[in-house]
């Protein structure tokens, strides 16, 4: 039974069994090591100085070599004809050709071998950091079937407007919205989300996410190139290609480093056989030893693999990352900005006290929700859930009266006194009575952060309604990762400052810049850069364009079905969940980390091994397998970021 059919039956199949079962079916790999088995005990002989006739020898190294190694020599002969000394492949030729010459048939195999070897781990290596934006591709249905009709017809020819029908089990085609039918919806794919989401009715549902069990008709409104899936895997794989700078450090380093490499190459060649009449076999040998020894293979690797595990880690947990420069990036911040509403709270204003000056708590918000029923307005809403969750009857009203920035007034027909305003205290005081006390619980609701609704009838104030958008409850664990992580959180609001301080004093956040306008946010965004250098911004990607825009990296929250949110941001979060910034974080650390690792560890056992040879104390096989070894250790260990999980939470 393959590890494939055992997972799907077996929880317990390993991430490391999968791993393993797709490098086993690479061909290449197995041919590589089948051969490596063939050239052992010919290498294994000649430590003894024990070596097979040379027509036994020669013909099988020459064909190993040719067959493994051709398009290494023929881009290193190219190379050699064009004088472009920094393509790696001119080194690989040299030294296996050299090895020849100098009879080491059998170190002229291994290094050819071993380096094709690397470049299929470093391959697969990169496929495997890659799979999440395979896997984003293969989710996308090539065909739809359209209602009343009997065969599926591709995608592609499907215009907005028409009506798709999605079976149980179906994967859904295109973006829409449900018109006839209810179901689950699987939305990993989009917002690494596990739970299904239930779906009705006016919901949104996006391409490449998968129905559940019931049967539901979806109106398009997004042809195939605009869904939100097309837009992720587009600019997903565009970042892939966008090079990070410690990438584009390195491979400018590797132009200069290599050519170097073969100038000094030659002089230990040149000098020594020349001008000191040494022997030029034992110099040339250095010389090759050399050149094995400083191929810059790990140090090009290092940061792109790590990139790349990066970008797929965050991608199947529905984050959308522009450039590995973002992920370094936001490795480094040393503060970070948040939007108040919708960022840290839900947007969504609920009721959070009542308070009666006459009556009861119940009769207070049956009667304000009777007369709220009328409005649209959101915290008229939040009056009427909080009515409706109690199962209370609201009142009715007659000559209902809306008076523009101040409040609402009517006649209920349950009170005896039937003429009610609701509104703002400076509304309410025009036509009725406010006590003392009404203007301390109404200052006190403000210094808390809340919105004061007052209601009242003729003889005087009812009760006052406290009203707040609720943190989130993830918010405060939040706040406190990133303390952990040593990175200032501040507040950038276009609220007002009590309502911003409220929630800063709730959260454990000192720095609150409030009653903001969006430029306003990006000239703070500008200070804060000035000040900490790396920061990054936390908003709803539209109102809050200026300052993400401004911020060494931009993260837009819920950026699910928004266009807007996924073009401007550097990084799009697709699902509206705050725990994923200090996840990120922690992945740009660890990224960063493993790159200055994998720089540091290459050069310096390199740079051990470069000594040992110049000083004769190395050979080519100890050179061969010192420049792969640390190739394969830094991939594998680049690799691991494909699996890393915040320890934070």
């Amino acid at each position: 039974m393959s590890c494939e059919t055992c997972c799907k039956n077996e929880d317990h199949c390993s991430i490391e069994e999968k791993e393993n079962e797709g490098l086993l079916k690479n061909r290449k790999f197995l041919w590589l090591l089948a051969t490596l088995i063939i050239v052992a005990p010919f290498e294994i002989l000649s430590f003894f100085s024990i070596h097979f006739p040379i027509w036994i020898e020669l013909p099988i190294s020459l064909a190993i070599v040719l067959f493994f190694g051709r398009h290494i020599i023929i881009s290193g002969l190219k190379s050699l004809i064009r004088l472009n000394f920094s393509n790696i492949n001119l080194l690989m030729t040299i030294a296996s050709f050299g090895a020849i010459y100098l009879g080491h048939y059998a170190e002229a195999v291994i290094i050819v071998v071993l380096f094709a070897l690397g470049e299929t781990l470093e391959d697969y290596g990169v496929e495997r950091s890659q799979k999440s934006l395979k896997e984003l591709v293969e989710k996308v249905p090539k065909s739809a079937l359209i209602k009343g009709e009997e065969k599926k017809i591709p995608i592609e020819d499907i215009k907005a407007g028409e009506i798709i029908a999605i079976k149980p089990g179906d994967q859904i085609p295109l973006d829409g919205v449900v018109v006839e039918g209810n179901s689950s919806v699987d939305e990993t794919s989009i917002t690494g989300e596990p739970l299904p989401s239930g779906k009705f009715p006016g919901d949104e549902v996006y391409a490449g996410t998968t129905n559940k069990e019931g049967y539901m008709e979806i109106a398009v409104t997004k042809e195939s190139k605009d869904t939100t899936l097309s837009k992720i895997i587009d600019l997903t794989y565009k970042s892939a290609a966008k090079k990070s700078s410690s990438q584009r450090f390195i491979e400018r380093f590797a132009r200069i480093y290599t050519p170097l490499v073969v100038f000094t190459a030659l002089l230990l060649v040149l000098i020594p056989v020349l001008f000191m009449g040494k022997p030029f076999n034992e110099y040339f040998e250095r010389a090759l030893t050399i050149l094995v020894i400083s191929c810059p293979c790990a140090l090009v690797i290092s940061t792109p693999v790590s990139i790349f595990s990066a970008i797929g880690n965050a991608t199947k947990k529905g984050i959308l990352i522009k450039g590995g420069k973002y992920i370094e990036e936001i490795g480094r911040i040393k503060a970070i900005a948040l939007d108040k509403t919708r960022t840290l709270t839900k947007g969504q204003p609920v009721v959070s006290d009542i308070v009666p000056f006459r009556g009861t708590e119940e009769d207070v918000i049956a009667c304000a929700a009777g007369i709220e029923s009328y409005s649209e307005h959101p915290i008229a809403k939040s009056i009427i859930s909080k009515a409706q969750e109690g199962q209370l009857d609201v009142h009715e009203y007659i000559d209902f009266q809306a008076v523009p920035g101040k409040g609402i007034k009517g006649n209920c027909t349950v009170c005896v006194s039937g003429h009610h305003c609701l509104g703002s205290i400076k509304f309410v005081k025009e036509e009725h009575e406010v006590d003392e006390k009404v203007f301390e619980k109404v200052k006190e609701f403000e210094k808390q952060g809340k919105t004061a609704i007052i209601t009242s009838d003729n003889k005087g104030v009812k009760g006052v309604i406290g009203v707040t958008d609720e943190i989130r409850k993830e918010s405060k664990s939040v706040i406190e990762r990133l303390l952990k992580y040593k990175i200032n959180p501040v507040i950038l609001t276009g609220d007002n400052r009590d309502s911003a301080e409220f929630v800063a004093s709730n959260l454990g956040i000192k720095d609150v810049r409030a009653e903001l306008l969006p430029g306003g946010k990006a000239q703070e965004m500008s200070e804060l850069i000035e000040d900490y250098k790396h920061v990054a911004m936390v908003g709803d990607g539209v109102n809050d364009a200026p300052a993400l825009a401004t911020a060494s990296v931009g993260i837009a929250m819920g950026a699910i079905g928004s266009d807007v949110a996924i073009e401007n941001a550097d990084i799009a979060l697709m699902k509206d969940n705050l725990d994923m910034v200090p996840y990120l974080i922690g992945l740009g650390k660890k990224c960063v980390n493993k790159i200055r690792f994998n720089v540091f560890f290459a050069i310096l056992t390199k740079l051990f091994f470069l000594i040992l040879a110049i000083i004769g104390l190395s050979n080519l096989v100890l050179a061969i397998f010192a420049d792969v070894g640390v190739t394969v250790l830094v991939i594998l260990n680049s690799l691991r970021l494909y699996g890393y999980k915040d320890k934070t939470n």
